[in-house]
């Protein structure tokens, strides 16, 4: 498939210091997708690049302390939903919820900040969680790529089996044409994977392998 680069986008999902080694909520080797994302980014394959970022206030419900008598990764009721809890994590405006230093950011064209009500939970890049009134109200980030002319995303980052998946699955559901990077995402869960990938064929969103992606004078080639 060749695809028009002036209507395709690369999501970078969550590379922040929380998810990598050190942080709150380290996802295992996430540091391995730090340096071909960066080469990926200076190869300027994708006309537009958009960076999501977890950015949660203090107390924010997706976090077990904010619950009594609640432990990191059990799971409740929210709005009528299933609801992980999470160790605290990517509190805006600290060291943890920033872009990794790795990310060259003069390539990325905008950043989509997430989860910042302090009710709902935001995996997504495109919709947040559930609310209170079952609703999962749009981040804009739709809305960006279409004014852009987007018609197809390239999806990788942190964690595959939440963040990245759930982006994926919304934007196919959104009527993007979808792929996952697969070597460029790791999981919280990798026992989970090969269901995930089912999952994913069943959204209609693919999953290919970054040695896929080659610059073209036309676009690019996957």
């Amino acid at each position: 498939m060749v695809n028009d680069r002036a209507r395709t986008a690369l999501l970078l999902i969550d590379i922040q210091y929380d998810f990598l080694p050190g942080g709150a909520l380290a996802v295992t080797g996430g540091e391995a997708i730090l340096a071909p994302i960066r080469e990926l980014l200076e190869s300027c394959l994708f006309d537009c690049v958009v960076a999501t970022q977890d950015w949660h206030p203090a107390g924010h419900v997706s976090f077990a302390s904010s619950h009594a008598g609640r432990t990191p990764f059990e799971v409740m009721l929210l709005h009528g939903r299933e609801q992980v809890l999470w160790p605290d994590h990517c509190i805006a405006g600290t060291r943890g919820a920033a872009l990794h230093d790795s990310l060259p950011l003069e390539h990325v064209d905008a950043i989509i900040r997430k989860g910042t009500d302090p009710k709902v939970d935001s995996y997504s890049g495109f919709r947040n969680n559930w609310d209170e009134n079952g609703e999962r109200p749009a981040t804009g980030l739709a809305g960006y790529l279409r004014e852009r002319g987007i018609k197809r995303a390239y999806v990788c980052g942190l964690a595959r089996d939440f963040c990245v998946r759930w982006s994926a699955e919304d934007a196919a559901d959104l009527g993007f044409e979808v792929a996952v990077i697969w070597d460029l995402t790791r999981s919280v869960n990798p026992a989970g994977d090969d269901v995930l990938r089912a999952a994913l064929d069943d959204k209609n969103v693919q999953v290919i392998d970054s040695k896929h992606l080659a610059s073209t004078r036309q676009g690019m080639v996957l």
